[in-house]
């Protein structure tokens, strides 16, 4: 490996670390610097470099350890046979570059992964240094997230706990047949232990919390996953099916779904086009349908077509107009469960429904007052001045739902 300065160590590692999606930081206990105590925090804004999930832009430094791994991955840019440029940080270089962007109110965290170097307990000592070394030396508050390995000690995780705000493990594949196929050096057994061993020990210390106050917090922003998508033969009922055991096993508090980019040089097994990125869309709608909106996975499974999620319309969309005979809903009378299952009604929409409805009868228009749009709906719910009698009965609603796509014109043709 060439002697490379700091800049251009940031240009490689930092490029090398976009891959990886798991980068949000909401969820965490709140700590701040006010009063002159301590650098950094976990609030206000910088330079934004992604969305969490409550909708606050966030900025995080994200790079990686070293893109040199001992693993040979067939989807992963930085495996072994891979020929890209490698580079390096130290300890102290990752300390410098966080505090030095934190003072420039560049960023408010950090999010550091690493390639597989030497052994994993050796990458997973130096990611907790990093760490280690910004809360106790540098007394920094701001939010750090550390990509954990799964092969690594025990006693390693336990010890990153103590100092990142948020762990992840990635799942890497949706089936255990891909991971064989396409990471024969990774356990998905393996995973799995890591991810419950990391569940056991944040609901430990949430119970001790509950008796200690003087327990330290253990990943208060809990753990999180990522998922490729298409580089694998796996279908979308699949891939909602291994999110929902994620979610039900392990306490995640999130699953990132990642599109497969081709790379360079990449193996034969592999395949030659990325798959849309709709589809990535359309698996986090599905996610938040299962989260947030109280479907059950096999009804998420309902929505597909032979597998695959429709790309034309949302998944919601989708499972209703396999369930016409339970529409149209009556917003006035309606449950909220079923509220939630009208096309788009959100759950911010659905509350204010039940507030209003209490004082008086809604008709159309007092919906459309609540949402960004009224066509989507009118085919799907009764109001006091509305039932939709013919729209409900067409054999073709399923077009007049589906936006027509909007083509780039030239600007000299």
């Amino acid at each position: 490996m060439a002697h490379l300065d700091t800049r251009e160590k940031l240009a490689i590692l930092a490029d090398a670390a976009k891959y990886d999606a798991s980068c949000a930081s909401s969820g965490t206990s709140k700590r701040s610097s006010v009063g002159g105590k301590g650098i950094g925090s976990t609030e206000g804004m910088g330079i934004c470099h992604s969305y969490a999930p409550d909708g606050r832009c966030i900025s995080l430094l994200k790079i990686l350890l070293t893109n040199s791994c001992i693993f040979d991955c067939h989807y992963c840019i930085n495996r072994r046979s891979s020929n890209v440029r490698r580079a390096r940080f130290t300890v102290d270089e990752v300390v410098r570059l966080t505090l030095a962007f934190y003072k420039r109110n560049y960023i408010e965290g950090l999010f550091l992964s690493s390639g597989i170097i030497g052994t994993s307990d050796y990458t997973m000592e130096a990611l907790v240094r990093v760490a280690r070394t910004l809360r106790l030396e540098h007394d920094f508050r701001g939010y750090i997230h550390l990509k954990s390995i799964p092969d690594a000690a025990p006693e390693l995780l336990e010890e990153a706990g103590l100092y990142a705000d948020r762990l992840s493990i990635n799942i890497e594949l949706p089936t255990e047949a891909g991971l064989t196929r396409l990471a024969p050096e990774k356990d998905g057994g393996r995973i799995r232990g890591a991810m419950s061993g990391l569940k056991l020990a944040i609901d430990d210390n949430k119970d001790a919390r509950k008796h200690y106050r003087s327990a330290p917090k253990f990943a208060p922003a809990g753990q999180s996953t990522q998922m490729i998508v298409g580089a694998d033969n796996a279908d979308d009922s699949a891939i909602v099916a291994t999110a929902s055991g994620l979610y039900d096993r392990f306490g995640m508090r999130r699953v990132y779904y990642s599109a497969f980019s081709p790379i360079p040089d990449a193996s034969a097994v592999l395949p030659l086009v990325s798959p849309p990125l709709l589809r990535e869309h359309r698996l986090y709608q599905a996610d938040w349908l299962m989260r947030f909106y109280g479907f059950r996975v096999s009804e998420v499974q309902e929505a597909t077509d032979d597998g695959h999620l429709p790309l034309d319309i949302d998944p919601k969309t989708a499972w209703a107009l396999k369930h016409r005979g339970q529409f149209p809903v009556d917003i006035n009378r309606a449950p909220r469960e079923m509220l939630l299952r009208v096309p788009g009604l959100g759950v911010k929409s659905v509350n204010a429904v039940l507030r209003v409805r209490r004082q008086r009868r809604m008709d159309l228009a007092d919906l459309g007052r609540l949402t960004r749009g009224i066509e989507k709906l009118r085919p799907f719910v009764i109001a006091s001045d509305w039932r939709p009698t013919a729209l409900a009965d067409r054999g073709d609603m399923r077009a007049t739902l589906v936006k027509p796509a909007i083509a780039q014109l030239e600007l000299f043709g």
